[in-house]
């Protein structure tokens, strides 16, 4: 990226978020109020009245028809992994059917209540009854369908990427591989994901592609780790891209303009410009057993030289256990705690676990972007190793982007680092930050990648997907009983 777009980057203001609504209070007794007199009953005031529901047009035959086919589509959106036999539906209750697939397409079909503690990635509120009213009364209920569905390219890729395998799966779906296939039959198990295959190409180069799509090392050799990939299930496969598809209806309309990315599943960093990618860099997540949350913040600053306050879960497990000298020899400090406790810091310096920089932004999880002392890890291909922060693999390039724009700081982050003195350095603009978790999504030719799903996330989502769709759609009939007719 040039100067210029790096300095576009920084002065394009962020998009302001949704401000959350207070809860009205009574109004304080001020200081020249007097006490009501003893035994007077004091009414609370009138709580606010709430506008009456915006009431619903009747819909025409054309639209009543046209409601009952587009209600069929749940499995197309990712709502369902298979079509489900569907009655004809007229009346409120076809309103009402309207109204809850208006919402599972807009903002999950997941209830929030029933989300993970680190899924808090939240979508915003949204209330389909006034669009759907105006799209019956305009007689434009397809514009409004097209409407509900996120915005974007990263969603629609899944939604062709899912018809795709569902029909792989109609079709069969692919057996088991054994390590010792034949070239023949590993070569006919590729195409069906991968219709470039050809009989003629070496075998190599049809793996190679096969692993940069599992973000594998591109040996060109079926290795246990490209032989476990192929033998993920074709239902496995679809229930990856529903789960992908549904953390896409959790995410705002609008993105942030400026913004940073990071796929926690790929343990990889992206700047996004827009929509579209601009840089990007390795960087280490975290491990199963210290996951990193799916979250929205801003980046409000930069803390350069960074001291490590070792948060108490770590030092009990890891440090504590070591003894106090083998501490001390490795440059940690045991400090008192104002309630009267111990806690252990590691100094700023070379050899500091947050390296020479942190980027901070608000979480209730403490998790934040850093450098860190220990490289290795960049060059494979299995980074998922940290407690639940991310580690950047080139963290002197992001800070230099992000303060750009303001001239005492361009170019000035080395130089920072190089005092060796611990100061936080503001940001010009906050730099909104992304914590996501993507396993399954289309290249630009419309390819499918997937990576592994090191949390388990992706199963249990769908499950929850499933057992949503069967609670509260109302399109679905017992499938052992015939669809009811007009």
């Amino acid at each position: 990226m040039n100067r210029p777009d790096l300095i576009r980057f920084l002065a394009l203001p962020l998009l302001a978020t949704a401000a959350i609504p207070a809860v009205a209070q009574p109004p304080a007794m001020t200081p020249t109020q007097s006490a009501p007199p003893a035994g007077q009953v004091v009414l609370p005031p009138p709580m606010a009245v709430m506008p009456p529901p915006v009431p619903l047009p009747a819909l025409s035959q054309a639209q009543d028809d046209w409601a009952n086919e587009w209600l069929k589509s749940g499995m197309a959106e990712g709502l369902m992994a298979r079509s489900k036999p569907t009655a004809p539906m007229h009346g409120q209750q076809l309103l009402n059917a309207l109204l809850d697939r208006g919402r599972a397409l807009s903002t999950g079909r997941v209830d929030t209540a029933d989300f993970l503690e680190v899924w808090a990635l939240r979508p915003a509120a949204f209330d389909p009854r006034p669009s759907l009213a105006k799209a019956i009364a305009e007689d434009r209920l397809p514009q409004w369908a097209a409407s509900l569905t996120p915005p974007y390219s990263g969603y629609d890729g899944l939604r062709k990427g899912l018809a795709t395998y569902e029909k792989i799966r109609d079709t069969g779906g692919w057996s088991s591989l054994s390590a010792g296939a034949s070239a023949d039959v590993v070569r006919a198990r590729l195409a069906l994901e991968d219709k470039s295959v050809t009989g003629s190409e070496p075998l190599t180069a049809a793996l190679q592609r096969a692993q940069r799509r599992y973000g594998l090392n591109p040996t060109g050799l079926l290795d246990a780790r490209t032989l476990t990939a192929l033998n993920v299930s074709v239902d496995d496969r679809i229930a990856a891209i529903m789960a992908n598809m549904e953390r896409w209806r959790w995410m705002p309309r609008e993105l942030p303009v400026n913004r940073v990315q990071v796929n926690i599943a790929a343990a990889v960093l992206t700047v996004f410009q827009g929509d579209e990618p601009v840089t990007s860099m390795r960087a280490v997540t975290g491990s199963p057993t210290n996951q990193t949350p799916m979250l929205s913040s801003n980046i409000h600053s930069i803390v350069v030289n960074p001291p490590w306050n070792v948060p108490m879960s770590i030092a009990r497990k890891e440090l504590f256990p070591k003894g106090r000298a083998t501490l001390a020899k490795q440059g940690y400090k045991i400090v008192k705690t104002p309630e009267g406790g111990e806690r252990i810091v590691q100094p700023a310096g070379p050899n500091s676990a947050l390296g020479r920089l942190k980027f901070d932004f608000n979480n209730p999880f403490a998790v934040y972007l850093h450098d860190t002392p220990s490289r290795g890890k960049f060059s494979s291909y299995d980074r998922l190793a940290s407690h639940g922060c991310i580690r950047l693999e080139k963290p002197v390039s992001l800070a230099e982007l992000m303060v750009a724009s303001d001239p005492s700081l361009s170019g000035q982050i080395q130089s920072l680092i190089d005092t060796n003195k611990t100061q936080r350095v503001s940001l010009p603009s906050q730099v909104a930050v992304y914590l996501l978790y993507w396993t399954a999504f289309a290249s630009s030719n419309g390819t499918m990648n997937f990576r592994a799903d090191p949390y388990d996330w992706d199963k249990l989502l769908a499950q929850k997907i499933e057992a949503s769709s069967r609670r509260v759609d109302p399109t679905a009939v017992n499938s052992t009983a015939p669809a009811a007719k007009d």
